[in-house]
């Protein structure tokens, strides 16, 4: 299957009738596709650590421009926000969401330094945070994951999150906007959530 048929036909886990479990055989698990999730999430971060590899570090920051958000939908979407499959979701989906709109992405975050400067100094945006800076910005967190401290990266990404969050809710008007903005809002503390986990070992 191509990547532009991963795009445009995302999957997701389905719910399956007792009648349909039995039509699947003994050997399906309705648990495996949660160890999947998991243990994939385990070994892409010990891979990226362990190889101290600028060059495989790129190719995982990248690994949507390769495989389709489609895919990492399918392994990691619909695990807890607050495990490491949940959050390398979030961090691939933020990535994506620059990517495929950064003038909204620099709008928004401009506009929302001003309520928020002790975020905006945590994720570290250059000045002036235009579109060019963003997409460096969320390619600097993903390398953090596999190159730094992935709390720190959380812990980035989070902050970006909340700025995001407010310059959103200062643009946008009605309750559309400001049920977006508290959905960017409710990311950036699931993220500064994962990082306190990660820092006290306890986030799988």
């Amino acid at each position: 299957m191509s990547d532009g048929e991963h795009r445009s036909n995302p999957r997701r886990p389905a719910f399956f009738s007792p009648a349909a479990l039995e039509a699947h055989g003994p050997a399906y698990d309705p648990t495996e596709e949660i160890l999947v999730a998991h243990e994939t999430a385990r070994a892409l971060v010990r891979a990226g650590r362990a190889a101290a590899d600028p060059d495989v570090t790129a190719k995982l920051v990248a690994l949507v421009d390769e495989i389709g958000l489609s895919t990492l939908a399918e392994l990691w979407s619909q695990r807890p926000a607050r495990s490491l499959p949940g959050a390398l979701w979030r961090l691939y989906v933020l990535r994506e969401w620059v990517r495929r709109t950064p003038d909204d992405a620099s709008r928004e975050y401009g506009a929302g330094i001003r309520f928020t400067g002790p975020n905006h100094a945590v994720a570290g945006a250059a000045e002036p945070p235009g579109p060019q800076e963003m997409s460096r910005l969320v390619d600097e967190v993903l390398r953090g994951v596999f190159e730094g401290d992935l709390a720190v990266a959380l812990e980035r990404a989070a902050a970006f999150c909340r700025v995001v969050a407010a310059g959103r809710a200062d643009l946008g008007s009605g309750d559309e906007s400001a049920e977006q903005a508290a959905n960017v809002l409710s990311m950036g503390e699931d993220l500064a959530a994962c990082a306190r986990l990660w820092r006290a070992d306890t986030l799988d």
